[in-house]
């Protein structure tokens, strides 16, 4: 049976087999490096001076907002554009051109447009592994085995503009496959899908990497990469800000503004929002008041106070907390705290 199909139908890895597939290879040499990577389109930096490193048995999450230079270093990985400046080793040789690249890396887009609609998920993975030079028998074996790995082999038969988004977003990573590239590039992979479709891409995802590929995971969703990722390099203005662990990112964000559900009796609107400022007694301020919700309240601790000093106040005046959380969650709290680093 296919190591994939033991997961799919409730698309959660057994832990014992992904424990067993991924120890060991976590520290592995890189299989492509990126060293002072500049990209100039024009008299525009898209990237400047930017380096990772992308091992087996990881994903890599390439984090950042829209326009960050993500697209550029894509482009690059995939050997679809040669940098100005820089050096890319691709199992640690210097990358000439994109031949180097061709049978190591495998890419899925955004989208899928790339797919033939009339056609079958079957007919549609034969061609393009005829393209990669297979004759008709061995490219319909080839399919074939993809799309059981994949959990789609009751759809082969079916043609690809009937099947869904997810569906299909699965049949883009039986086609990257084709080839078993050391390295697969996804770009936007769950856009458009909805949380179980999204869900069930990732854990495809992190059971590739179990088999020891290295995965470049790009996205512009910060939660998105949460209890996913094992590395992270963050881009911002075509500079790197942040490359390390995920442990390491999440540990640089601190939250500072904190959701509270209040008990109490106090009027809405300004005259609320200075009462309950008197009461914290300098320990928090009052950043949202919310009107149409008046048993909700968002606090933002001052220097030298934490959020558990301002509940104290609270209660002294009367208030009871019955609930407390973050506004944002300290991945995002990162995620922002670099965003402004690099527009200072």
């Amino acid at each position: 049976m296919s190591p994939f199909l033991t997961s799919i139908p409730g698309m959660t890895p057994d832990p014992g087999e992904m424990a067993e597939l991924s120890s060991g290879v976590a520290r592995r040499a890189p299989i492509l490096t990126l060293r002072e990577v500049t990209q100039r389109f024009g008299a525009t930096a898209a990237l400047s001076g930017a380096s990772l490193a992308v091992r087996p048995a990881e994903v890599h999450a390439l984090l950042g907002p829209s326009g960050s230079g993500k697209t550029s270093l894509l482009a690059i990985l995939a050997g679809l554009i040669t940098p100005t400046e820089g050096v890319v080793r691709l199992f640690g040789e210097v990358v000439r051109g994109p031949r180097d690249l061709s049978r190591s890396v495998s890419v899925v887009q955004a989208g899928d447009g790339t797919f033939y609609p009339r056609l079958s998920a079957l007919e549609n993975l034969v061609f393009f592994a005829r393209l990669h030079g297979l004759r008709r028998r061995a490219a319909a074996a080839l399919a074939d085995t993809m799309l059981d790995e994949v959990g789609l082999a009751d759809v082969a038969a079916k043609r690809v503009g009937a099947l869904s988004p997810g569906m299909r977003k699965r049949l883009a990573i039986a086609r990257a496959m084709l080839t078993d590239p050391a390295l697969v590039v996804l770009d936007a992979a769950t856009r458009d899908l909805d949380p179980d479709e999204a869900h069930a891409i990732r854990v495809l995802v992190s059971l590739l990497a179990a088999r020891g590929a290295a995965v470049v995971w790009a996205t512009q969703h910060v939660d998105e990469i949460r209890g996913f990722a094992d590395t992270v390099t963050f881009l911002d203005g075509g500079v790197v800000r942040y490359s390390g662990s995920l442990a390491g990112l999440i540990a640089r964000g601190r939250p500072n503004r904190f959701v509270l559900r209040l008990r109490g009796t106090f009027p809405s609107g300004p005259m609320g929002r200075s009462l309950l400022q008197r009461v914290l007694h300098g320990t928090a301020t009052v950043a949202l008041p919310r009107a149409d919700d008046p048993e909700h309240v968002v606090l933002e601790p001052q220097e030298d106070h934490t959020i558990g000093d301002a509940i104290a106040a609270l209660a002294q005046g009367g208030f009871l907390v019955l609930a407390c959380r973050p506004e944002r969650s300290a991945l995002e709290e990162s995620f922002l705290e670099l965003q402004l680093r690099g527009a200072e």
